[in-house]
């Protein structure tokens, strides 16, 4: 399955730190009352959006997939999916409203993502991202994400090539340390909610 990622940005806002609001964004695991939501954003940031029987047929799918989204002041602002197999995650998707791009809820998500990878007993993150989004590649490196290779002509909407890329050994005591740097990094509160 294709990862769709949208230009999450490298996780920062420009601009003095003290003059941004700390948001509290809450991430809590998508269900069906979202999808209109998600599919507003979908619209937004995709050529080709994922449709709602899509949708669907993926969130009924618990065993082998995750799918979380991202809340601001009610609304919601962004959304990641992950599909596992054996000890590997890939994340399937992931976007958020450019309305609220480059605030770091594409970092947040991420973060919870690697986390359920993880409560799930995966080992391996991989991903496909379109060769001309530099600023999703940035924020996967720093999560670990390193190039493994080229899918010709992968994005059929443009023709477009997909870098593949992998963060290997995620239960590594180093990379928990990793993601402690990276959360520590992300303005504001999250609250992570298992159960809405």
């Amino acid at each position: 399955m294709a990862t769709r990622i949208v230009d999450v940005g490298p996780g920062g806002v420009q601009g003095p730190e003290e003059d941004l609001p700390q948001p509290v964004v809450q991430l809590v695991p998508m269900r069906r009352r979202h999808l209109r939501s998600v599919l507003r954003i979908e619209s937004q940031v995709y050529p080709r959006p994922w449709s709602l029987p899509l949708f669907m047929s993926e969130l009924n799918m618990r065993n082998s997939r995750y799918y979380v989204v991202a809340r601001f002041e009610g609304s919601v602002v962004g959304y990641c999916g992950m599909m596992f197999t054996g000890d590997d995650a890939h994340v399937t998707t992931i976007a958020v409203d450019p309305s609220y791009q480059r605030q770091k809820i594409g970092t947040r998500l991420l973060l919870q993502g690697t986390q359920e990878s993880l409560a799930r007993g995966c080992r391996h993150l991989t991903l496909e991202v379109r060769i001309g989004n530099v600023a999703a590649q940035t924020m996967y490196r720093q999560f670990g994400f390193k190039a493994a290779g080229v899918r010709k002509n992968y994005y059929a909407e443009s023709n477009e090539d997909a870098l593949v890329m992998w963060a290997e050994h995620i239960d590594t005591e180093e990379y928990a340390k990793r993601l402690d740097v990276i959360e520590a990094g992300v303005p504001g509160t999250t609250i992570v909610d298992a159960g809405q």
